[in-house]
């Protein structure tokens, strides 16, 4: 099993902790996203996934290599393949809860701060680095105040987003808490999510799938 992405890649760091959880081996194989003018767009990569994005996923199944891209199709295909170690709850509405959470990370607040997006606010705007900053951190902060109303009513609270089972939730919590106290966004406010990413930091699962623990990272 192939894992291509990027140390610094929040949907590839989100990956790196559910393989850690459900202890699966894997290689890692480095697409650096800035180098090269981003070897994301390389023919070789885009022949694996035309999207140009990571991370994605390789695996044999069937007798056949499958390449399977999207970081939440990803842990969805890991918890059906290696469901030993769950990263769902058994409960169908408490997996469309902890699917929701996920969703508002992966689907609202990440991809309007994704690499891409604010290259083209660089590009096509002449917006400044201030200016994206101040960008990141208006969207980021707006997200995470929404998951933290969340959080802070849900009837299962405990130490993790899902009461005290580590969940795909917390995978994608975690990468964008880093993401966030990188571009400097006001989190005092957030004391749930900054008690959470805490725990979950402790876990050797997470500590190990930090960027700065990455064989890529600079």
């Amino acid at each position: 099993m192939q894992l291509h992405g990027y140390f610094r890649s929040s949907a590839s760091y989100r990956v790196r902790i559910a393989l850690n959880l459900k202890k699966i081996d894997y290689e890692q194989v480095s697409v650096h996203l800035i180098k090269d003018g981003g070897q994301q767009f390389s023919e070789s990569f885009k022949a694996i996934n035309p999207e140009s994005l990571v991370p994605v996923l390789v695996d044999e199944h069937n007798g056949h290599e499958v390449a399977i891209s999207q970081s939440l199709a990803i842990l969805e295909y890991l918890e059906e393949k290696y469901p030993s170690v769950p990263i769902l709850p058994k409960d169908f509405s408490d997996r469309a809860y902890v699917r929701s959470l996920s969703l508002s990370i992966a689907c609202d607040i990440h991809p309007i701060n994704n690499l891409r997006v604010l290259k083209y606010l660089s590009a096509n705007f002449a917006a400044t680095e201030e200016q994206k900053n101040t960008w990141y951190r208006h969207w980021c902060e707006k997200g995470l105040r929404v998951i933290e109303e969340r959080l802070a009513t849900n009837r299962q609270r405990g130490d993790f987003c899902f009461g005290n089972q580590v969940t795909m939730a917390d995978c994608c919590l975690i990468p964008q808490i880093f993401n966030a106290q990188r571009f400097q966004c006001d989190l005092s406010e957030m004391p749930n999510l900054m008690e959470i990413n805490q725990r979950c930091l402790e876990l050797d699962a997470f500590r190990r799938a930090t960027p700065a623990n990455q064989p890529d990272a600079e």
